[in-house]
């Protein structure tokens, strides 16, 4: 771990590889596991926003489970997520044509209809960000549906910082992202 600015962050996001690989893994990060994607407040008021715009986009079940629970719910430890459908997929997921999972909200920003991409959560994966009152803790989050992921990001050579890139400078602006990669070549020597 070391301290950037007012985040700790895990060496593992500068040491492990990872390159999302949805051929193989089918967008499983969005359909399995036991709760919704984490969001923050600010989050929250986008979702209940854009809502009627990412509407077209949805599935049937997933048009229901928000109706039902609303376009976010508070988890039973207090933490702000997106709603679930029957427990299991996200609200949010739609299907292509080959079965993989894809986020409804970032195919309405993919065809200019909203301008925010997905929940930082999301973006970020599979970098972890966990704030505290103090700092944020950054990890990098081990699961394995994303194997394949780590054996492309291996073959390709793409540590999980360069892989989110976007996402960290979305989250933490681009002079922390600047420290972070003069952090990363440091560690290299």
């Amino acid at each position: 771990m070391f301290q950037l600015g007012k985040t700790i962050v895990s060496e593992d996001i500068i040491e492990k590889e990872f390159v999302c690989n949805l051929s193989a893994c089918k967008g499983a990060c969005c359909i399995d596991g036991d709760a919704g994607a984490p969001l923050d407040k600010e989050e929250t008021k986008i979702l209940e926003e854009i809502y009627p715009k990412v509407k077209p986009f949805l599935r049937k079940e997933g048009i229901e489970a928000i109706e039902k629970q609303g376009t976010w719910i508070t988890s039973d430890f207090g933490e702000l997520e997106t709603p679930l459908i029957n427990d299991a997929d996200c609200a949010y997921v739609i299907f292509d044509e080959k079965g993989t999972a894809l986020c409804a909200i970032e195919e309405a920003y993919n065809q200019g209809i909203v301008d925010w991409k997905k929940p930082v959560s999301c973006h970020l994966y599979p970098v972890r960000v966990k704030d505290y009152s103090e700092f944020s803790a950054v990890n990098y989050h081990k699961w394995e549906i994303c194997d394949d992921a780590c054996s492309l990001g291996a073959e390709l050579q793409v540590p999980v910082y360069k892989f989110v890139k976007q996402a960290l400078v979305r989250k933490f602006g681009q002079n922390w992202y600047d420290e972070l990669e003069v952090m990363a070549e440091s560690k290299k020597k």
